[in-house]
């Protein structure tokens, strides 16, 4: 199993990251991972610490229609380029925490993601330069209010509620090109969503060098990479389950605001 960095909280309200053991024991780093954060002794068992999401990105950058299918279900064509907006920091939650649906919505929809989380500075990078500022991989639900969407004309209110960026559990540094993508809600055992991330219109080192030619990446910040067809909506109650080969499963409920 490839090893899985979190970032958790202990019982004293402190903030870690680590490592998490098959024994689900969390090995403490002295820093975030990708600032060359090393292993030290402590060792918070599961009982004394909380799961976050696993970074505390400055920014998170999605891509929307990144997936044709996806394209199509919406009405539209596929972009020439890829259509980039922004998501608050402050959308993000952690797995099994809730999901608030906002009173100003009627139809507020799941779009389970790959997340790209980013390494290094990436400031007008080739392709090949973007592929070593990837430094890993983990999964996003980028939770829309479709009826706000299609009101405002952009997407910023639409996708910027508090709680509208599940991300996590944990971060891989590898992942297969050919991993699968599936999206399930409540005890349903067929998948709404399923595709393979290799077919993405515009792949993670293409989304990372396009970005980064208009606004500098950070050590830490998330790209979210598109969400495929199958896309649809969720009602308070629901839980809604994404799972992506390699990774792991991303769970939450929604609930009243």
């Amino acid at each position: 199993m490839a090893q899985r960095y979190v970032r958790v909280q202990n019982l004293e309200g402190k903030v870690y990251y680590g490592l998490l053991q098959l024994s689900l024991n969390v090995q403490v780093l002295d820093a975030p991972p990708w600032l060359q954060g090393q292993a030290t002794e402590l060792i918070l068992n599961p009982d004394n610490y909380q799961i976050l999401p696993p970074c505390a990105p400055s920014k998170i950058v999605a891509v929307g229609k990144n997936y044709a299918t996806h394209a199509a279900e919406m009405g539209t064509t596929v972009p020439n380029e890829p259509l980039i907006f922004l998501k608050p920091s402050t959308s993000i939650i952690a797995s099994e925490t809730e999901i608030k649906y906002p009173p100003q919505s009627q139809r507020v929809d799941y779009e389970g993601e790959l997340a790209l989380v980013i390494g290094d500075r990436a400031f007008n990078c080739t392709p090949q330069e973007a592929q070593t500022k990837i430094w890993g991989y983990t999964i996003a639900n980028d939770i829309t209010a479709r009826d706000i969407q299609q009101k405002d004309g952009q997407w910023t209110r639409a996708k910027g509620f508090d709680t509208f960026c599940p991300l996590g559990p944990w971060i891989v540094r590898e992942l297969n090109p050919g991993a699968r993508l599936q999206t399930f809600v409540n005890d349903d055992a067929n998948p709404l969503q399923s595709a393979c991330i290799d077919q993405m219109v515009f792949p993670p080192d293409i989304l990372v060098s396009y970005i980064s030619q208009v606004m500098t990446l950070l050590p830490g910040d998330v790209v979210l990479t598109g969400t495929p067809e199958g896309v649809g909506s969720l009602h308070r109650g629901d839980r809604v389950r994404i799972e992506i080969e390699g990774i792991g499963r991303l769970e939450n409920t929604v609930a009243s605001r």
